[in-house]
């Protein structure tokens, strides 16, 4: 079972497809009613909540969908705030694995033109008049996929978009290497947000992009030492192919 779903409560299952909710889900929820401001009631708060969810959820399937297009297997997804975890194991091509990760980011590219409508048509105040919770939330909409996108398309893995670098540096210089080379910079990047969530959180009191550093700089280091794995499986699986090339 993966790490992440150990602790994580299960939801449902669908399509195959078992649901976690990772714990930090109760954090988020914690900031939506006593931190975020910007609604009279409380129960657009709510609404934001349950928004966030929704359109993470799509976003992971989007993941698990693609992937079993190309003939991989997805069983298991955790839900986390920024952007969920879809457990996807697409056949070892770089194109099966470009396209499974690319197609969650593309759920969340399709969504901007409908969430900007919203926006336009129903978001906006009149001239010179306050917003309304309806106008606040759909500019919150707005904005909560457009950043869900832009944060999850860095080029940081584990995120989609250090994951969709690897895919293409794969074409090049194999799995392993590639592999090795973004979880490498991933540590890196993880480490010095680590360092600038630290100074935020004496500021804000926030601990949410502290733990969003802390996933980053372990998911990367998983996959260092999963890239370590593969270069052995990738020695291997050539003398397999070339017996007598070591003779």
């Amino acid at each position: 079972m993966p790490p992440l779903v150990n602790g994580s409560l299960r939801l449902t299952r669908i399509r195959g497809i078992t649901v976690y909710l990772h714990w930090s889900w109760f954090l988020l929820l914690a900031i939506e009613l006593f931190s975020r401001g910007g609604y009279q009631s409380m129960g657009w708060n709510v609404v934001e909540y349950l928004t966030i969810f929704a359109i993470v959820t799509t976003h992971e399937f989007g993941h698990a969908l693609a992937c079993r297009s190309v003939g991989g297997r997805a069983d298991t997804i955790v839900l986390w705030p920024l952007g969920g975890i879809a457990f996807v194991s697409p056949p070892r091509r770089p194109g099966a694995v470009l396209w499974s990760i690319a197609a969650g980011p593309l759920v969340n590219v399709a969504l901007v033109p409908v969430t900007l409508a919203l926006y336009l048509m129903l978001g906006q105040p009149a001239a010179g008049a306050p917003r309304t919770d309806l106008q606040e939330y759909f500019l919150a909409l707005l904005l909560i996929n457009t950043g869900l996108l832009l944060f999850n398309l860095l080029p940081v893995y584990p995120l989609d978009g250090g994951q969709i670098v690897q895919s293409i540096l794969w074409f090049f210089l194999g799995q392993a290497r590639s592999l090795r080379i973004v979880a490498v910079l991933g540590m890196i990047c993880g480490a010095l947000g680590l360092v600038a969530a630290g100074w935020l959180f004496l500021q804000t009191k926030d601990p949410l992009p502290f733990l969003v550093a802390a996933f980053v700089v372990y998911q990367a280091w998983i996959g260092f030492k999963a890239a370590r794995h593969l270069a052995v499986l990738e020695q291997f699986e050539a003398m397999q192919a070339n017996p007598w090339k070591n003779e």
